[in-house]
């Protein structure tokens, strides 16, 4: 199960992928995580803005990864962007369309009154920019269209998953998958 810490974590991060930022509750949270109360202000002296930074740096992280995974081994850019999308459909799935880019849950809620969290989620998406262009460099694009189609790829999988939990469907992310391929064969000139 992890130390009391990782079992916060863990679970603030559910939390907040599924209910946000503001619909989470330190409580909940802890209750999730079989903790006792006081261990939240041990482990996070700042309470519940720290331990959500955290947690948005943590996950963040940890979602970078499906770019190394999954884009990044592909034989081209084309196969790297329908494994990516296929693995995000297949997730929303298996979890009832319950879990979705916790980064963007919260970005969505904090992005105007909390700088700090603000600053936390940049942080991230900057990372997964930086990823997702290198991947798409080491994949032949040059590196200004390579930055291009991961902002594409980052944006029409953000939004996907909003349409997808909404609909119970994942027609969106096939259509995301489609327009992010036709734009990757654009810039390859394929």
């Amino acid at each position: 199960m992890g130390n009391t810490k990782e079992r916060i974590m863990t679970a603030g991060a559910e939390l907040f992928r599924r209910n946000g930022y503001t619909g989470t509750g330190l409580k909940q949270i802890v209750a999730e995580a079989n903790a006792p109360f006081g261990s939240l202000y041990h482990f996070f002296p700042g309470g519940k803005e720290q331990l959500g930074e955290e947690v948005i740096r943590t996950s963040g992280m940890a979602y970078i990864a499906l770019i190394d995974e999954l884009i990044a081994p592909a034989p081209d850019a084309i196969t790297g962007i329908e494994t990516f999308f296929t693995a995000a459909a297949e997730m929303l799935v298996e979890t009832g369309y319950a879990d979705a880019c916790p980064i963007a849950t919260v970005a969505l809620e904090v992005a105007s009154t909390n700088e700090q969290l603000r600053i936390a989620t940049s942080d991230v998406f900057t990372a997964w920019i930086d990823a997702g262009t290198r991947a798409f460099e080491h994949l032949g694009l040059p590196e200004a269209d390579a930055r291009k189609l991961t902002f594409a790829v980052i944006n029409a999988l953000e939004g996907a998953f909003v349409l997808c939990r909404a609909m119970r469907d994942t027609e969106p992310m096939a259509a995301a998958s489609a327009s992010c391929v036709a734009y990757a064969t654009t810039l390859l000139g394929t």
